[in-house]
């Protein structure tokens, strides 16, 4: 299974799409005993691209050979990103479309979505979903890709702060650098790693794009 990380990005950031698969080894009881989440494909869409053509972009990554019928795309919904969900449901791309408006909250739920499901997940629950990949041993990174670098210094730069309201902010662009390769891998590892979060493999109702 194939789950593409798709960020928007904000005015002075490009959007970003990280390309995970999902790789289960050997089972027992039903259960996996092992699993890697391989890193494929990062690359981000120059700034300023309109949303259709960011649409068009991710429908040629699930159409390409390998892909098609085998993934769920994991679109950023917070702010315009609502908009964007709906171009990608509109675009029938033939897989699970799930919808994450990032919160500063605590704990994830999904919520009702004018035409499908979604969830509110908090940033720090995405950022820890590619943190215990990484302790786990279950993430794999590509030496040789585009991006690969820069994805690197984004997981480094990553770094939490509390404000005087005592809301937690996760991020490395308030500190001059650019975070949208680390939340479209975060928003793919998110989503590949939920049923072992406790809430099911399973597709919402009415998600499927």
């Amino acid at each position: 299974m194939f789950y593409i990380g798709l960020d928007l990005g904000k005015r002075r950031d490009p959007a970003a799409i990280a390309v995970v698969e999902s790789v289960e080894r050997g089972s027992a009881f039903q259960a996996p005993l092992y699993r890697t989440l391989g890193v494929r494909q990062l690359e981000r869409v120059a700034l300023g691209t309109p949303y259709p053509l960011v649409v068009d972009r991710v429908r040629e990554i699930v159409q390409s050979d390998g892909v098609q019928g085998e993934c769920v795309v994991v679109a950023d919904a917070t702010g315009v990103g609502d908009a964007v969900v709906d171009l990608l449901r509109r675009a029938r791309l033939g897989c699970e479309i799930c919808a994450v408006t990032i919160t500063g909250g605590e704990g994830s739920r999904a919520h009702a979505w004018p035409g499908g499901g979604g969830w509110n997940v908090p940033k720090q629950d995405l950022i820890g979903a590619v943190q215990v990949a990484l302790e786990k041993g279950e993430l794999r990174i590509a030496k040789r890709m585009r991006e690969v670098g820069s994805l690197v210094r984004e997981l480094l730069d990553l770094q939490m702060t509390t404000k005087s309201s005592g809301a937690v902010r996760i991020g490395a662009d308030g500190y001059g650098q650019h975070d949208d390769l680390a939340i479209a891998l975060a928003l793919a590892c998110w989503r590949a790693r939920r049923g072992l979060n406790g809430f099911g493999v399973r597709a919402l109702p009415g998600v499927n794009g």
